[in-house]
């Protein structure tokens, strides 16, 4: 009997816990609202010139629509720098014609046919951009995004200035299409909301440091005082890195949701998704214990609870309410609680991100495969796996192969 009396105790916080982020999602909503494009202009500061650089490899399916997107922004002054890094497909053919179609010279290709030694391929793209770069401001992107707003620099550059912000990562809607991108996706943004809470990385006071390569806005002071890109040159996760470096300089770093900016799709099928969220936990939590931590956090949250629930299930149907025993009652009933105010929990934290909430009772397929991607990055950090992305082989902080 002691064992059930256990067994519920578990359950019962566990729900707790999920009942506590309703908590954590209502304050994330009243302190730390989306940026939207209607951000006020402040009719004394001046936009600065901004430099913004995409680095793309092999991306002739996204390429043209990044481009085109932030040309069409609505902001005063600034030059699109984007680096074709090896790309074998018609990369640089869409770059060439698109540059050719710009009459103001706002566009710049570069085109890098080697990876230079001891250097990861973002980070070395980048810093061959910067060469070049004239801006007082910074603006680093993805090829993969599509703004959907033509006023995302605008907005970004007046809440940096308003807020005396030297690092802003505005954070993308992401956009899914296939099942899995359904299911997988919102988990594993769940994950990394666990670790890096918008209230903590937004705190000067606190440690934790959090950006979104997608969208990263900094100041040129800042991107200098951190080292730039060569103070990174061998992390597969850059942008986390320079989020660190920024606050560890007691530089201003802060992360916020875009609301209607702009929009990516990280990864298309079950493998690109299991390779890419595997790459971005070994990336960013760096440490066996973080990885193990998210693991076992998971398995408790999630897997225990419905594994609870499908065994009392069981053994209720097997020998009825009445002769399964007080026990396994309480149990099923403990369960069932837990897994309702999870569910309650994910549907709003599916709104806030602007996943699809019929998508929610899906959540704990997409743990599972989660504690499968968390196990592979282990693997990688104890150096019996590798990383393989964009056609580059990485081991540690090594390149191992190049296409």
């Amino acid at each position: 009997m002691i064992g059930f009396v256990v067994w519920c105790i578990l359950l019962v916080g566990v729900a707790c816990v999920w009942a506590s982020r309703h908590l954590t999602i209502s304050r994330a909503r009243r302190d730390f609202p989306p940026l939207t494009e209607d951000y006020p202009a402040d009719g004394n500061a001046a936009m600065p010139f901004l430099s913004v650089l995409i680095a793309a490899k092999d991306e002739e399916a996204n390429i043209e629509t990044a481009v085109r997107t932030m040309l069409d922004q609505d902001y005063p002054q600034f030059e699109l720098i984007v680096i074709n890094d090896r790309s074998t497909d018609r990369t640089a053919e869409i770059l060439e014609s698109l540059k050719a179609e710009q009459a103001d010279g706002r566009l710049k290709v570069i085109h890098i046919k080697e990876l230079r030694d001891g250097w990861f391929g973002k980070n070395n793209a980048m810093q061959t951009g910067m060469q070049v770069a004239r801006g007082q401001w910074l603006c680093f992107g993805d090829a993969d995004c599509r703004q959907t707003s033509r006023k995302t620099l605008a907005a970004a550059v007046r809440f940096a200035q308003a807020n005396s912000i030297d690092l802003l990562s505005v954070l993308p809607e992401l956009e899914t299409h296939g099942l899995w991108e359904r299911i997988i996706q919102p988990v594993c943004g769940a994950v990394m909301v666990f670790w890096f809470q918008p209230g903590r990385v937004n705190d000067p006071r606190r440690s934790e440091a959090y950006a979104n390569g997608a969208f990263m806005l900094m100041t040129r002071r800042c991107y200098d005082t951190i080292g730039g890109h060569e103070a990174v040159r061998t992390e597969v996760n850059e942008d986390m890195h320079m989020a660190r470096l920024t606050k560890e300089r007691s530089l201003r770093l802060y992360v916020i949701q875009g609301g209607g900016l702009y929009r990516v799709r990280m990864y298309t099928g079950l493998r690109q998704i299991w390779r890419g969220w595997s790459r971005i936990f070994y990336g960013c939590f760096g440490t066996f214990r973080k990885l193990l931590v998210t693991m076992r956090m998971l398995t408790i949250m999630n897997v225990f609870p419905y594994a609870s629930l499908l065994i009392a299930a069981c053994v209720l149907l097997m020998w009825g309410w009445a002769g399964a025993g007080g026990g396994w009652r309480a149990v099923g009933c403990a369960a069932a609680l837990a897994v309702i105010v999870q569910q309650t929990t994910i549907v709003r934290f599916y709104r806030i991100s602007r996943a699809n909430p019929w998508y929610a009772p899906t959540f704990i397929i997409g743990a599972v495969m989660c504690i499968g991607m968390l196990i592979s990055a282990m693997r990688r950090l104890q150096g019996r796996g590798t990383t393989t992305w964009r056609g580059t082989t990485y081991q540690g902080q090594k390149v191992v192969k190049t296409s």
